[in-house]
């Protein structure tokens, strides 16, 4: 009995101890989460270089594909006979 009577009050203290412990995890991120949001809004705002180097790189392949696809389609013309006037059907043609 005299064994229960000392370990009764660190096996009560035990429970609040992990609640304290929680309730100052809560708060911290309570504080933490302003400036989380703020500074994942100055990233959704702003681009980096790298982010515009990309984006740059995918409009000039964009173009190229057009260009291409629009070469392709004067050169089938030209060869099918049937050339719109703009085309220049020297480009197409063996040398």
């Amino acid at each position: 009995m005299r064994i229960l009577r000392l370990l009764a009050p660190p096996l009560l203290l035990a429970p609040s101890a992990c609640i304290v412990g929680k309730v100052v995890d809560t708060a911290v991120d309570v504080v933490k989460l302003p400036v989380k949001a703020a500074s994942a809004g100055v990233d959704a705002v702003t681009t980096s270089q790298a982010e515009a180097d990309q984006k740059r790189g995918r409009q000039l392949r964009k173009q190229e594909e057009e260009q291409g696809r629009l070469a392709r389609a004067m050169i089938e013309r030209c060869r099918a006979g049937r050339p719109l006037p703009a085309d220049d059907c020297t480009l197409g043609q063996p040398r």
